[in-house]
């Protein structure tokens, strides 16, 4: 899998013991964790000085999640989770996810978040800055530009 498939960027993450649960499958919880490292990761490539943990800067919330598990992972695969923005608009933008096991490329999940730009001083939604929402655009596919 390369990034000039229609996916902008993505991770690589090795499933830990921890991550397991009790049927020794990668946990539910663990897939919506490694979503959201690529989606900060990615944001954080696209912005470089978008910190996560800063409230003065850029920020969203996550508004809704939703995952189709398709595949059970297992102790110490390596999981690849691959990112595109879609659907930019001023105040949201819907982040597709696509989790591949690296080992035989077989799907393991895919879905999307709807981030909401968010301004923590007035604890309320807020416009996504327009040089990020450019951004977002530039890496949608290009019926949701």
């Amino acid at each position: 899998m390369s990034e000039d498939d229609g996916w902008p960027f993505s991770t690589v993450d090795r499933v830990r013991f921890g991550d397991l649960d009790a049927m020794q499958h990668l946990n539910n919880v663990e897939f919506l964790r490694f979503a959201e490292t690529a989606r900060i990761a990615y944001t954080q490539q696209l912005v470089p000085d978008f910190s996560p943990i800063e409230r003065s800067s850029f920020g969203y919330v996550v508004a809704e999640n939703h995952i189709a598990y398709r595949s059970p992972v297992g102790f110490g695969e390596e999981i690849r989770t691959r990112v595109r923005p879609r659907r930019p608009d001023e105040k949201s933008v819907r982040m597709d996810f696509e989790m591949h096991a690296e080992g035989d490329g077989r799907l393991i999940a895919e879905g999307h978040a709807v981030l909401v730009g968010y301004d923590y001083g007035e604890e309320a939604a807020a416009a996504i800055p327009e040089e990020v929402r450019e951004r977002f655009a530039a890496d949608a596919p290009p019926d949701d530009r």
